[in-house]
């Protein structure tokens, strides 16, 4: 933790100790300690100071109504009950995390983030490993921005949202003429990202024979680019991400095993929202901080609403609590707190029954349409789910034979599957 003379002077004679010495000291490392101010009043022009170097400026004070408010960019106003310092410390934490930084409270993630500033320093891939919406993209960038390769471009690629016929002009880039519509040359994804990091997410989904062009690209550290006779040199570190375990996919056929030791050199899995308990109530207030401070409306979450979000086993992880803060803040109708009352979760479309049996495709339609979701966007994507989900009993869970039904690929199955459990519609027991 940084401090001036001064603030340290006002912090200490009105008492903030209690909260600092329970926050502070368990912090991650520098990278989180260092970036922070605490005092009371901080100046707007020093706050402004402050937030020109990165770094964010806490005003504390006591307060029977606490709240948290975004004062201005990098500069949060931290009002808390002087009886019950504990309730204000995952609000202190999700201040801290101002500027896009992980929001971490749980012993297992700060041990995660630990772990990844020593990486961070060093130039070897990453291959992180975990369920769908636990934060492995924020991962990446935390990995990125520690890294001497900072100051270049982080570039970040779905590998199963891009279209299969364009991925490797997307990846490598392309002559002008190389294929049909190719009328400019295109630098491809990896030229962008040269000099930085390149986030290749749900790399699992990667055609095998992409995967042995990745695989030169990581092991000479130049790219062909469609219709080149020359190979073209990168200087690019690939971090890499999936949901899947790849050495599972490996077995299978479907990932190429030389790929796969070297990617896993430094290999992270992130643990799914509900093992990480202690982040629960730190990810709420940085959402709120996001969503309502961050308009000028100071807010705060009941610690009755807060047990309610971490006796919930968050089946779409930290998407499904995003959701359903922004879900709070709307019922709540302008009211300073979130109460119980306020909080609604998201309602499976296709929940397992306690035998681990899905519950039928009917069912789950009536559940998503209790959901009553608003938008034109959601109406799509719920009678989108509902055909999904039909012609999956249809074919008794069948993958091939749904994405045949439906007139997709597969790999396009999958990507629709994955994007319904990310948006915590979908139990992973009722996509298996």
């Amino acid at each position: 933790m940084t401090l001036t003379a001064t603030t340290t002077a006002a912090t200490c004679d009105s008492g903030h100790e209690a909260l600092i010495g329970m926050t502070v000291p368990l912090m991650g490392g520098t990278w989180q300690r260092d970036r922070i101010v605490l005092g009371e009043a901080i100046r707007p022009a020093l706050a402004a100071g402050l937030a020109r170097n990165g770094m964010v400026a806490i005003d504390l004070a006591h307060d029977t109504a606490p709240s948290l408010a975004l004062a201005a960019a990098q500069r949060v106003a931290l009002r808390y009950d002087p009886a019950a310092p504990g309730d204000a410390r995952p609000a202190l934490i999700a201040a801290s995390a101002q500027g896009g930084w992980p929001i971490a409270g749980d012993p297992q993630t700060l041990a995660l983030l630990t772990l990844a500033e020593r990486i961070a320093a060093s130039e070897i891939p990453v291959l992180l490993e975990g369920p769908t919406g636990t934060g492995k993209e924020v991962m990446a960038q935390f990995v990125h921005r520690l890294s001497p390769r900072a100051d270049g471009p982080f570039v970040a690629v779905n590998c199963a949202a891009m279209p299969e016929a364009m991925l490797e002009a997307l990846l490598f880039g392309h002559k002008k003429g190389a294929f049909t519509g190719a009328a400019e040359a295109g630098e491809g994804l990896f030229r962008a990202a040269d000099k930085g990091t390149l986030l290749l997410d749900e790399i699992g989904e990667l055609p095998l024979a992409l995967q042995a062009k990745l695989l030169r690209a990581l092991q000479e550290g130049e790219i062909l680019p469609l219709g080149a006779t020359k190979p073209v040199t990168v200087d690019v570190r690939v971090v890499a991400a999936t949901n899947r375990h790849l050495a599972a996919e490996v077995e299978a056929g479907r990932f190429r095993e030389d790929l796969l030791y070297r990617l896993n050199v430094f290999p992270m899995t992130l643990p799914a929202l509900r093992d990480r308990p202690g982040d629960i109530a730190p990810l709420a207030f940085g959402m709120l901080l996001r969503h309502a401070a961050a308009a000028g409306c100071p807010g705060w979450i009941a610690r009755e609403a807060l047990s309610l979000l971490e006796a919930h086993p968050w089946p779409g992880n930290v998407r499904e609590l995003e959701n359903v803060i922004r879900r709070a803040i709307l019922l709540a109708d302008g009211a300073s707190v979130i109460a119980p009352e306020h909080i609604v979760f998201d309602t499976a479309v296709r929940p397992a029954t306690d035998n681990g049996a899905a519950i039928p495709a009917a069912a789950a339609y009536a559940s998503l349409q209790a959901a009553k979701t608003r938008s034109l966007s959601d109406v799509a994507f719920a009678s989108e789910a509902r055909a999904i989900l039909e012609t999956l009993a249809n074919n008794s869970g069948n993958r091939a034979a749904t994405a045949r039904s439906l007139g997709i690929s597969e790999r396009t199955l999958r990507y629709r599957l994955a994007s319904m459990r990310g948006a915590g519609m979908l139990a992973a027991a009722g996509a298996a």
